[in-house]
């Protein structure tokens, strides 16, 4: 049985009680994992805040070094994690492989960037004296994590906290904490320094707490010595995050759900585009906040475009993840499998047309697991859910216009402010959409994709702040003005 990482021990929960953990491809138990409450939430606090006397010390440069130490243990265990990940959330192995590749690369790029944070000096107008800004870590920190992308999405906000120098507990989705809970105990392990003077990450400096988010989470949101929150998952849910975590005057990013539109204009390179629509919209079967959500297609390259995506998708294999065959997993929930037919067959009953897809795959194993085939829809009215909603699934409605200008009306159009891009050789059509497109990120003629590098997060009900370069770091820290007088 699985079991929580607190103060730098494996644990149950104080209660004992467990819950199974199932695959969704196959209905089966994969693993039991404590159900946490509230006072496993204050020990893990506990345990963080006694941590964090230290870590708040150790020099940047450790700190970053106790970083690359993670990855290091995380890469020779990657193996056993992505069947982990495979068996808990149904994405395919290659999936899988590509969240931890990820995850990497952001723990490494916090690891680089450590040692890079700087302060400022202020002249003041007081003779003899000047100003200073200085740079502190917060203290403990909350991240809750979706199902979606597990690992990825936890190490957005464990990154940038260690590097700063407070201490975290993760609270990962009740139904993927298996690759979550392996991960940290790994990243618990990691050292710094050298030879005899060599240390190991202070006990507490990560924690995870496993369970329903309605106890566990709840106590991350109210309890008054966790600092700062971070935040991935509905919108819906956003708002109570934000609600709840506002009274007590906490620092709160939110990344959101999305409905990010994709722009193909009619100099678009089409095998380039119709490629990565694809992948945009149905890897990780179409389970992503940033992910193409409608296609908007110049009418004029409309019948062409969706005649090659429709090759693609009527040859994709939806199976098992742990099978190398298999191309497409299931749906993680059953809930959202029966939310997005419910959206799909609400456009189809306003007119939109199924191009492909549609249903759920039937015989064999397939009836045992969330399955649901890749789906395209056109002909698809303004006023369909598919349309106005975000869809969390496989299924794609597609658009036409005659115009940029008609384009970007249409995108914005959407409560959500995610992602977007636009698929276009003309730097004039590029430009405008970069301007005018109400989104926290804009793609040219590339895939919907978070680098590490960049800022990101939404506007409009898409969230609250940012995760990823330089700029998540100032959502870690505490800037402290200091005036100092020469006497």
């Amino acid at each position: 049985m699985a079991k929580m990482l607190i103060g730098g021990e494996l644990v149950d929960s104080v209660s004992r009680e467990t819950y199974e953990v199932r695959n969704p491809a196959t209905g089966a138990a994969v693993d039991k994992v404590p159900r946490g409450t509230v006072e496993d939430v204050k020990q893990a606090i506990q345990a963080a805040e006694t941590a964090f006397k230290e870590w708040s010390d150790t020099t940047a440069e450790d700190r970053g070094s106790a970083l690359m130490s993670a990855c290091e243990l995380i890469k020779k265990n990657s193996g056993e994690i992505a069947q982990l990940l495979t068996q808990e959330q149904g994405k395919t192995l290659f999936e899988s492989g590509l969240e931890i590749h990820h995850l990497l690369h952001g723990l490494e790029f916090y690891a680089g960037l450590a040692s890079k944070v700087r302060g400022s000096h202020v002249p003041l107008p007081q003779k003899g004296a000047y100003g200073m800004v200085v740079r502190q870590p917060i203290g403990i920190c909350g991240g809750i994590v979706p199902w979606n992308f597990p690992l990825t999405l936890m190490g957005t906000k464990l990154g940038p906290a260690l590097a700063a120098g407070n201490t975290i507990i993760i609270k990962p989705a009740s139904t993927t904490p298996l690759a979550t809970v392996r991960t940290i105990e790994l990243i618990q392990q990691a050292t710094y320094g050298e030879g005899k003077a060599q240390k190991s990450l202070p006990k507490g400096a990560v924690n995870v707490v496993t369970g329903p988010g309605g106890t566990v989470g709840e106590e991350i949101l109210r309890n008054p010595r966790i600092r700062r929150i971070a935040f991935t998952g509905s919108t819906p849910v956003g708002r109570h995050v934000m609600e709840v975590a506002g009274r007590e005057i906490k620092r709160v990013t939110l990344e959101l759900g999305g409905s990010d539109p994709m722009i193909v204009m009619e100099d678009a390179n089409l095998d380039m585009a119709v490629k990565m629509a694809d992948v945009g919209r149905f890897f990780n079967c179409g389970q992503m906040c940033l992910g193409v959500k409608r296609l908007f297609l110049h009418e004029s390259i409309a019948e062409k475009f969706v005649g090659g995506l429709v090759e693609i998708l009527k040859k994709k294999t939806v199976g098992n993840g742990m099978s190398k065959e298999t191309r497409m997993g299931p749906i993680h929930l059953e809930s959202q499998r029966q939310e997005v037919e419910e959206q799909v067959e609400d456009a189809k009953s306003r007119g939109a047309k199924t191009l492909v897809g549609g249903e759920r795959p039937k015989g064999g194993d397939l009836d045992r697991g969330h399955f649901y085939m890749p789906t395209l829809l056109s002909n698809v009215p303004d006023d369909a859910r598919v349309t106005k909603e975000e869809v969390f699934g496989p299924a794609l409605p597609v658009y036409t216009f005659k115009t940029i200008d008609e384009a970007i009306e249409k995108a914005n159009a959407s409560e959500y402010g995610l992602g977007s891009s636009i698929w276009t050789r003309n730097l004039i059509y590029a430009n405008k959409a970069i301007d005018k497109l109400q989104a926290g990120n804009v793609w040219v003629n590339s895939l919907h994709y978070g680098y590490d590098e960049l800022p990101f997060g939404g506007v409009k009900s898409s969230g609250v702040g940012r995760e990823h370069g330089p700029e998540a770091l100032d959502y870690y820290l505490e800037p402290k003005g200091v005036v100092v007088v020469n006497v």
